[in-house]
């Protein structure tokens, strides 16, 4: 694609403020649908989508729009364990896996190299204009902000925290699909899981992951006791040959308006900027694939249209997602933190169709009493004020 006639080579149709996975598939979605705009992929490192592996499961993403990740999949499993104290589980909804390194050579592969603008960090977004850390501006008729989570002080929050690591084995790990959840781990610093991908007979993703208080991480010890989890299936460490870590946002409330207000700049803002995140996990990429493809078919692109286009799905989906911040609310308020794991081993005794719609985010009202059901996880006199507060 050239650069249209008689434009500086600075000034753009849209620019994406971040690179990561949001940005990324936004981009790729214009280059499919929308061609003839030229468009700036705006990242602060030197290559698109940090060092991440981000997965789904199958129910996650709706089926016509499966084209703008398949490109992007790894690895691709038909089912899925999950082990707890009282009960290990297999479920057949599928699971894939993008590697972010995928990210990047599609980007590469697809943009043209003017609109590749990685190695300079957004620091300032308005209305035709990105400002850069080193003081350089790049100026678009419209302007997108996917820049991470922004100020969430508005918000009532826990963490999703986490270490992994690509183990590279002496001897096949013996695992014929990812272990989603293993909580049969000792139960430290909140919820605690162990989280497995098996890429190959002797490679293997292995996270340690924390439903937490605090955003408080400490990789050495993570590391050790992905270490200590290894030893204990029998597995033997040949090499480490990646690894990666990260802090995300779990909301169980707060007021939605303040947090808009408190990350100034445009509207038009998608991903954890926007809260466009699973409610339950905080994973963006369900949403994202939404929001590329809704931005992608927009016939008049412009900076008030994707304004009020990109505030209206936000509202919408902070309103859809109550129900899951309650859920969260029960976890991360009312349970003791060495008992949280309480709350997904009762999750996991439902009906596997009612878990896949629980993680789409597409619970109906008979899954919302469902999951209510039962011995409670919680203590009720928790429970209660709780139920009343946030439902």
């Amino acid at each position: 694609m050239m650069p249209k006639p008689n434009r500086s080579s600075n000034q753009f149709d849209l620019a994406i403020a971040g690179g990561g996975l949001v940005g990324g598939l936004v981009a790729l979605a214009l280059a499919k649908l929308r061609p003839d705009l030229d468009i700036a992929l705006i990242e602060a490192e030197d290559h698109f989508g940090g060092n991440h592996i981000w997965s789904f499961f199958e129910s996650d993403v709706e089926p016509e729009h499966r084209w703008l990740v398949d490109p992007l999949i790894s690895r691709h499993w038909d089912s899925y364990d999950v082990h707890f104290p009282k009960y290990s589980r297999s479920l057949g909804n599928g699971y894939f896996s993008i590697e972010s390194q995928n990210l990047d050579k599609e980007l590469r592969q697809r943009l043209p190299f003017q609109a590749l603008k990685t190695g300079h960090k957004a620091k300032g977004v308005k209305n035709g204009l990105v400002t850069l850390a080193d003081g350089a501006a790049i100026a678009a008729q419209t302007v997108l902000d996917v820049r991470g989570s922004g100020d969430v002080s508005a918000l009532d929050i826990g963490w999703q925290k986490f270490c992994g690591q690509m183990l590279k084995l002496t001897e096949p790990h013996g695992l014929e699909r990812p272990v989603i959840m293993d909580a049969t781990v000792e139960q430290i610093d909140g919820y605690r899981f162990i989280y497995c991908l098996p890429f190959s007979d002797t490679e293997i993703f292995v996270e340690d992951t924390y439903y937490a208080d605090t955003a408080d991480l400490d990789s050495a010890t993570s590391h050790g006791r992905i270490a200590d989890y290894a030893a204990e299936q029998g597995w033997t460490i040949e090499a480490v040959l990646s690894e990666e870590k990260g802090q995300l946002p779990v909301i169980y409330g707060g007021d939605f308006e303040a947090f808009w207000r408190a990350n100034s700049g445009v509207d038009a803002r998608a991903g954890a900027r926007a809260a466009l995140i699973q409610p339950i996990t905080s994973y963006s990429l369900p949403m994202a694939v939404k929001t590329a493809i809704m931005i992608a078919e927009m016939p008049d692109i412009n900076q008030q249209k994707l304004d009020k286009m990109l505030r209206t799905l936000a509202r919408k989906h902070w309103k859809n997602g109550k129900f899951y911040r309650m859920l969260c609310a029960f976890l991360f308020l009312g349970a003791d933190p060495d008992k949280r794991y309480k709350t997904l081993e009762h999750t996991y005794t439902k009906d596997e169709e009612l878990l896949a719609r629980f993680y789409a985010g597409k619970s109906t009202r008979m899954d919302q009493v469902n999951l209510l059901t039962g011995k409670p996880p919680i203590p009720i006199s928790r429970a209660i004020p709780l139920l009343l507060k946030y439902r």
